[in-house]
């Protein structure tokens, strides 16, 4: 047995009893008479008391940082200690020696760039930082989930091997299938809409992936897409049932992860509901008027939707209403406006986290779209032929999580917030 407590289950009751505590050598402190570890699991950092005229005295003298133990000690009170508690050892069993000096501080005390971090990638996960930012994407993808379970919503899974373009983009990553040409999915998008039309209310969390081009600290190569699908129902019921999910998301991280939110010293956004919304025309305006050369039907990328937020001051609010031919060829138009969309982003202040809309029912109207923005609609028949029977109104998003983490974190690169990040310059670790 390696454990029979975290550390974050040490405390006065068991004052006198005898543990087992595993985790990482986080600091030693060798004073002479006594050697004082802190001890790091899971759950937290603990103290552990080596008395010089202890047989485990040596070892505990030769220990290096990070090195993984499990240790046997007495509980005892001391108001000094974390948690009030420390163990005295009487055994040390050393799992795996770390090599010193390690090439990462995983205390925090040596500060490191962002490309040593990802270099020493396991050692950075390890830092009581990384560790919470790993904690409150656990809590909200469960808070995503539950939100969506308890509005009627079954987790689905789509194919990521697929033989067209989703959105007909060039952002395609090519894989050999067999001697066939074929790609990785770049979303979901066709296939979610397919199972609507047949379980009405569908989920995804899944990776997804864009030759990305883009070099910045809110693009990857590798994401995880967060989609939603639903029947019977256009984007305004897509953007109240996301104002749900970010309420209770937001919620349940305050509740669960306040001492994460400590450890990076952050505070989350207020979310109010209904969040607001400004039209895409309504925006284009604003930025006119604050000088930026854009026009109707420019994208609003994050230099424009920094300016924007300046004026409206709004942690959460959605664009609206988008041009028509700016946006995927599934988007349905705008009855009493063709040039415009029924579509929407959520922005956190200055960066898209979700984008959304309600999608077009009807084959004769899909294929026209496709033809209206240059693409054929034979490549698409695997999904058109399935429109020829009964499939009914419906709406989507996709959010991103490592953007939405850092609405949650306050980090400020998704490379930050996702353990194994892949971009242009990275495939390793």
């Amino acid at each position: 047995m390696y454990r029979t407590h975290f550390i974050s289950e040490l405390d006065s009751n068991l004052d006198g009893k005898e543990v087992r505590v595993a985790g990482w050598v986080h600091t030693i402190r060798n004073l002479g008479g006594k050697i004082f570890i802190l001890l790091r699991d899971k759950s937290g950092i603990g103290q552990i008391v080596v008395e010089k005229n202890s047989k485990v005295y040596e070892i505990a003298k030769d220990l290096t940082l990070e090195s993984a133990v499990s240790i046997l000690g007495v509980v005892k009170s001391d108001q000094r200690a974390p948690n009030g508690v420390e163990v005295h050892a009487k055994e040390i069993e050393v799992l795996s020696f770390a090599k010193s000096p390690l090439p990462l501080d995983v205390t925090g005390k040596v500060k490191a760039d962002i490309d040593t971090r990802l270099r020493e990638r396991l050692l950075d996960l390890r830092r009581l930082e990384m560790q919470a930012v790993l904690k409150i994407q656990s809590v909200a993808v469960k808070s995503f989930r539950n939100t969506l379970y308890k509005n009627g919503f079954i987790e689905v899974f789509t194919p990521k091997i697929i033989a067209s373009a989703t959105e007909g983009g060039a952002q395609l990553f090519p894989v050999v299938y067999f001697g066939k040409e074929a790609f990785l999915a770049q979303s979901p998008q066709l296939y979610k809409e397919l199972l609507a039309g047949a379980a009405e209310r569908v989920f995804e969390i899944a990776p997804a992936w864009r030759a990305e081009e883009s070099d910045t600290p809110y693009h990857l190569s590798e994401f995880i897409s967060m989609d939603v699908e639903m029947a019977f129902a256009d984007y305004n019921d897509v953007m109240k049932l996301i104002e749900e999910i970010i309420y209770n998301m937001v919620n349940d991280v305050k509740r669960e992860c306040s001492n994460e939110l400590k450890i990076l010293n952050y505070t989350l956004p207020n979310v109010k509901i209904p969040i607001n919304k400004i039209t895409y025309s309504d925006a284009i305006e604003i930025l006119k008027s604050k000088g930026l050369n854009i026009k109707f039907g420019d994208d609003i990328g994050t230099p424009e939707l920094r300016v924007l937020y300046n004026e409206i001051k709004e942690d959460l609010y959605f664009i609206i209403d988008w041009p028509w031919l700016s946006r995927p060829f599934y988007t349905k138009q705008k009855k009493d406006s063709p040039q415009l969309s029924e579509s929407f982003d959520l922005i956190f202040r200055w960066l898209e986290i979700a984008s959304g809309s309600s999608r077009n029912n009807v084959r004769e109207v899909l294929e026209n779209s496709l033809k209206v923005r240059g693409l054929n609609p034979e490549s698409f028949e695997f999904f058109l032929k399935w429109f020829d029977y009964g499939m009914p109104p419906h709406a989507g998003f996709g959010m991103g999580l490592a953007r939405l983490m850092l609405m949650l974190t306050g980090l400020q690169s998704v490379k930050e917030v996702v353990p194994f990040p892949r971009d242009k310059k990275r495939l390793v670790p």
